[in-house]
């Protein structure tokens, strides 16, 4: 069964800088495509980053250039260094793999509060 947890979170002033991990059990970490998602209030949930098991990524137009994914297969753990943070960044953030057709999410993601 994979598991997938999520920490990091916290409360950061705008222009500040958080890095979000998440270590997942119960997969080949190694073989398996990684994202993070967020979803805000009232709003739905949305892609921030994904890395591809050979270590290609990709980050919509909304964080590029100031969001980094990276992962360390040794420590089955995917990171979100998250720069220039703006208070539209504000969310709970999850991480999450494909599996059998399917996205699975990390429980209760890591909520990321960016004051103005």
């Amino acid at each position: 069964q994979v598991q997938l947890v999520a920490s990091g979170g916290g409360l950061v002033q705008a222009g500040g800088s958080l890095r979000l991990s998440c270590t997942v059990s119960g997969i080949i970490f190694s073989g398996n495509a990684m994202g993070w998602y967020r979803q805000a209030p009232g709003k739905q949930r949305e892609l921030v980053a994904a890395i591809m098991s050979g270590g290609g990524t990709n980050y919509p137009d909304s964080v590029k250039g100031r969001f980094t994914i990276s992962r360390d297969n040794a420590k089955n753990t995917v990171y979100l260094q998250m720069n220039s943070l703006k208070p539209e960044d504000t969310a709970v953030y999850y991480c999450a793999t494909p599996q059998d057709g399917r996205m699975v999410f990390g429980g209760q993601g890591t909520q990321v509060t960016v004051s103005s």
